[in-house]
């Protein structure tokens, strides 16, 4: 194999399981160590590829979160989907690529990075996430409260989003199916979880 495509191997072996571990793990508790030894590298093998953690780690989120990006206009572009619908659908793909809390991950790396590398993450932040909501928030059908505007609803549900991720409890009991209970859980977030707020039954 030429070297050259010897090394676009491994970086893309690096980049695949520094993805696995850091939405595994979280930024803080994963280490270049932990990436280089599970590919069978050096760490100095890893470090031809990638000048530290922070350049790994906004790498990795590059890609993957312009994929969430990616698959969140396609269910906006959607016709014929209530709001309801669609807001789940939007949710199935952060849990596609999620295994944890976005918010959570997201508010932890801010505290470890550097004020560059926070930048960048706010950046990737804002355009993935908090603006693709803000266009849900702006359909005539969702009929946001007047006293939000669009990214600030979209950074509170996701920052509300936490319980989709797991809970200690199985919400809803053991009658609902998975579907269900993720639809409980965003209908709870975004209705209330009182009698007074809520309307309908989500499972069905």
């Amino acid at each position: 194999m030429k070297r050259a495509e010897q090394l676009a191997k491994t970086r893309n072996a690096i980049l695949k399981t520094a993805t696995k571990l850091f939405l595994e793990n979280g930024f803080g508790s994963t280490s270049t160590r932990d990436i280089a030894k599970q590919i069978g590298i050096t760490q100095p093998a890893l470090y031809h590829h990638f000048a530290d953690k922070e350049e790994l780690y906004l790498d990795v989120l590059t890609e993957l979160c312009g994929k969430v990006r990616q698959e969140t206009n396609r269910v906006l572009r959607k016709a014929d989907l209530d709001p309801e619908e669609r807001l789940y659908q939007i949710c199935k793909v952060y849990l596609k690529y999620h295994p944890l809390s976005i918010y959570g991950q997201y508010q932890a790396a801010l505290r470890q990075l550097t004020p560059s590398a926070q930048h960048k993450l706010n950046m990737i932040f804002t355009m993935d996430y908090l603006e693709p909501l803000s266009q849900y928030f702006r359909l005539p059908d969702v009929q946001l409260r007047p006293d939000l505007m669009p990214k600030e609803a979209a950074e509170l549900l996701i920052s509300s989003l936490a319980p989709l991720f797991g809970t200690f409890q199985q919400i809803g009991g053991r009658a609902l199916n998975t579907e269900q209970q993720q639809k409980l859980i965003i209908d709870a977030i975004m209705t209330g979880i009182t009698n007074k707020a809520h309307k309908e039954d989500p499972t069905k």
